[in-house]
This record gives structure tokens, sequence and C-alpha cells, in this order.
């Protein structure tokens, strides 16, 4: 994979973070790496790996492309709403306004619909002062939209405003989006830097730890698995079903399952299961019932296609495929499945989705989204261009937007978080 991160050229002014701390800043190179792969695993045990793929190590540089007293900065949010997108944009804002004197900042409006003016709104101007108690609330002061737009359109809005650095807040359809920017400013051999920020919920973007709100995410959802455990408990072979996001993966479910200690069956988009048959969930079900009265089920909305006719076959805005409603679909079979059978079984049906990406971050996301923010603005103003800011064993680096654009990260059914699911929940390896 290739991971060399693309610079506009030499750095040519000096930063003005040195004159920070009596200390100095900790000033970063790009000689300074991390493994990809730090570990591989033979007959023998671990051993550290003779992998030599790594990742520039992000932070500040001691020599800066842009002049920071002419430079100006774009700021977009993109696709569905997320914990933690007015944190990011708040210390955007105070990183380029207090650590390096730009004085110019627009916020595109509505996601990249603000970069298109035929549909857009004019962009606010962010200052420091508007920033002052945004991150006490959930979604954008940006707002957001889905869909791509006319990459052409947008590079020339980006030069009648003069902006000199991009960031992009979204997932992989924003990052694919910021990608093709990128790509269309490099044709027209222009100086501009595109820096992504990722962002999603279902934690799915390749080569980091995690994506910003993941945590607050499956903190919300906890309370929900809670709240179905209780439920659960107040009625005669009561069951609690919980529909959490992930369309593709199910970090959400797996995590808020282990989080909540009280989940019986974890249903993820990764392992595919069946409902009938004597290995199948309804059976486990009823064999759960029978011996404790109660269940608790997870399912994440993109578990279970295969088996509602019809998913799949269009897509939304954004190109992400439409998808069945499992959750719908499971209640409706699971009471169908007991009641032929006259066996009592009340359930309730829990989906707190928009509830979970709506709120604001936790103190931990706080911390990650400013982090992050930060060091998006150094290698922005470093020059470097077509590359997000993320983490990887724990330290902050730099991808290019082309090694996170080309799949989904996903729960490994082989893996050791999938292998706690099993051991937490007790429930059958395999549901077929």
């Amino acid at each position: 994979m290739e991971t060399t991160i693309e610079s506009l050229g030499a750095p040519r002014f000096r930063s003005p973070l040195q004159r920070i701390g009596s200390a100095g800043v900790g000033f970063r190179t790009d000689a300074d790496r991390v493994l990809m792969d730090d570990t591989y695993s033979d007959a023998n045990g671990i051993h550290y790996s003779p992998e030599k793929t790594s990742f520039e190590i992000a932070g500040p540089r001691e020599q800066l492309f842009f002049d920071p007293a002419c430079t100006s900065a774009g700021i977009v949010t993109c696709g569905g709403l997320c914990p933690g997108l007015n944190d990011v944009i708040r210390s955007l804002v105070m990183e380029l306004s207090y650590r390096y004197g730009v004085t110019k900042i627009h916020g595109f409006r509505y996601g990249f619909e603000g970069l298109t003016p035929s549909r857009g709104e004019p962009p606010l101007p962010l200052k420091p002062d508007d920033m002052d108690s945004i991150h006490a609330f959930g979604g954008s002061i940006l707002g957001t939209s889905r869909g791509p737009q006319d990459v052409g359109e947008m590079v020339d809005c980006l030069d009648r405003l003069g902006v000199d650095l991009l960031f992009v807040i979204g997932g992989d359809g924003s990052l694919h989006g910021a990608n093709q920017i990128s790509i269309e400013i490099r044709k027209r051999g222009q100086l501009k830097s595109v820096i992504g920020i990722p962002k999603t919920i279902d934690n799915d973007i390749m080569h980091l730890d995690k994506c910003f709100g993941f945590e607050t995410a499956f903190a919300e959802a906890v309370k929900a698995v809670t709240c179905a455990h209780t439920e659960s408990h107040g009625s005669r072979n009561g069951v609690g079903l919980v529909k959490l996001m992930g369309r593709d993966s199910g970090f959400i479910a797996c995590f808020a399952a282990l989080a909540g200690n009280v989940v019986n069956f974890v249903l993820i988009p990764e392992v595919r299961f069946d409902l009938d048959g004597p290995r199948g969930l309804l059976a486990a079900l009823e064999y759960r019932l029978a011996r404790r009265k109660h269940a608790v089920i997870v399912v994440a909305e993109g578990a279970g296609q295969h088996l509602i006719g019809g998913a799949g076959c269009t897509v939304d805005a954004s190109g992400n495929r439409h998808i069945g409603d499992i959750g719908a679909f499971l209640k409706d079979k699971i009471c169908t499945f007991f009641k032929e059978r006259r066996i009592e079984c009340n359930l309730k049906y829990i989906d707190p989705s928009y509830i979970i990406r709506s709120v604001p971050a936790s103190p931990q996301d706080n911390v990650y989204c400013s982090r992050l923010a930060q060091n998006a603005v150094h290698a922005a103003m470093a020059g470097k261009t077509g590359m997000l800011v993320g983490r990887w064993h724990g330290t902050f680096i730099h991808l290019p937007l082309e090694a996170v654009t080309n799949g989904r990260r996903k729960v490994d059914p082989a893996g050791e978080l999938w292998y706690s699911v099993l051991e937490n929940t007790g429930q059958p390896g395999e549901l077929y």
C-alpha cells in the first residue's frame, strides 16, 4: 500500500508555534514513522514484524508551506450527523486563529452543496468568538448533506473565495469526495491543501484505531441495551430487541454488547445467520427463554440482509445501498414464531439510531476531536494535501485519502473482538 503523503512544495516560512512555551514545541519531521504492522504470528508465537510499510507521524512542523498571515481556510461537514462534529469545527477554528494567526475561515453550509453556489448558501465566516459553546451541542453548526456535487464547480468556488486550506469532515463517501477535489486541484496545478478528518460512528474507515464519535455512540447505545434488559425482565418471556447503526460493520453492536454485559445475541453484517432450523436464531431464542425466561438481542442495521427480499437493489444520494429494516423484520418473525407455537412472548423493540448520532460528544471523544483537528491544521499549514489525519497504534498519523477510500474496516469473524462477544453473550458461534 502506498503511504507517501503528497506535499505542495518545500516549506518556506518559520512556524509561529516556536513562540509557545518555555520548553518549545515538539516538532515532527516527515522521517518520523509508525509501522503499519508491528507484529506477526508464526509457529513459535508472536514476534516483532519485519514489515516495512509505515505511516508518517502527525504533528507540528518547524517550517510551513503557507504564510499564516496570507492564508484562508474552509471547513465543510458532510454525510450523516455524528457526535463531535461541532468539537472538530471549534478546534479547527481555535487552532487556525490562535496558534497560527489565520484570520479568514469559511464555514461551508450543508455539506458539499455549500461549495456549489447554484445549490448552496453563502459560507459563514467563522470566528473564535462564535465557537464559545458549540461543543456542548450535538449536530453541526454548518449543517450537512449527502450526495456528490460537481467537482469542477466546487474547485471554482474555492478559487473565487481564495481558499488555501480545505478541511473535509466526513466518512467514506465524504473522504472520496475530498479525494476527487484534491485530484482536480492537482490537475489545475493549484497550490491548495485538502485534509480529511474521519467521521463515522460505524468506525469502519480503514487503517484507523477509531473514528471520532464512535465512543459516544456506543456509550449511548449501552443505555438502550440496558433499557431493553429492564423491559425483558418486566414480563413473562420478555425479549428486548435493539437495532443499532452499522450498515457494513458491526462495531457499535459488538462494543455495546460488551459494555452492557446483558446481551444474549449479537447479530452483525459480517457474520451470516439464519432464522430457521435447529441451530437458527429462533430455535436458540426459544431455548434461551425456556431456561432463563428473558433475552436481549442486539442487531446491527446491516445484518441479515440476505433474509429480506429486495434489499440492496437501490442506493441513496451518497451511493450507499438501501437496506431493509432488519429490526422490524426480526420483530415480526419472532412474534409469529412464538405465536404459532402458542408460547407467550413479550417483545419490546427499541431503535435509538437518530438519538445516538445526535448527542454531544463524550469527554473522551471531545479530547480526540480536538487532537484530530489540531493535527489536521498542522498538516495543512505544512503544505500536505490529499490526506487525512487519524490514529494508528495510539499514534496520530497522516494517511493518503486513496488508502482509505477503497474499502471498509469490518469486524473479523475470526478475530479477538468477535470471540470476546461470543464469550460475553454465550450465543452459539454459528446460527444456521
